[in-house]
């Protein structure tokens, strides 16, 4: 009996491991698909539709919440299964990702707003410039 203890112990511990593994895995992942700085700071546009329109794409977080889900799925797995000895660090990265992709999505959700009020702020400025040339 204890030789099938010790192989289910084995196997926990690999289990484990690739657990853990996974969920690195997939945290390095999701890094990977958000903006780079540079990105999101520099432009080339010729007006602000155009810098609203690229950082509008730039903070596309692409792939990242997927991965951050897998990665949290894997982890919530050990950690209920007790078979992390310690797993503080994903427990601080998993936060510390899903708060700054929580970031970008609302800094893109706002830079949708204005994507779409610039143009209809410059059409009614334009209407009213023609309206007072009119008037003239």
């Amino acid at each position: 009996m204890s030789q099938t203890t010790l192989g289910d112990d084995e196997l926990f511990g690999e289990a484990a491991e690739e657990m853990r593994a996974d969920v690195e895995e997939h945290l390095t992942k999701a890094r990977a698909e958000l903006p780079a700085a540079a990105d999101v700071w520099e432009t080339e546009a010729n007006n602000v539709l155009g810098v609203l329109n690229g950082l509008r794409s730039a903070l596309d977080v692409g792939d990242a919440e997927d991965h951050l889900r897998q990665a949290k799925k894997w982890y919530t797995m050990g950690e209920r299964a007790d078979a992390f000895e310690d797993a503080d660090d994903l427990a601080a990265a998993i936060e510390e990702l899903e708060s700054l992709i929580a970031d970008i999505d609302e800094a893109h959700a706002d830079v949708s707003d204005l994507t779409n009020a610039v143009p209809e702020l410059r059409g009614a400025l334009q209407e009213f410039e023609t309206d007072e040339d009119d008037e003239e």
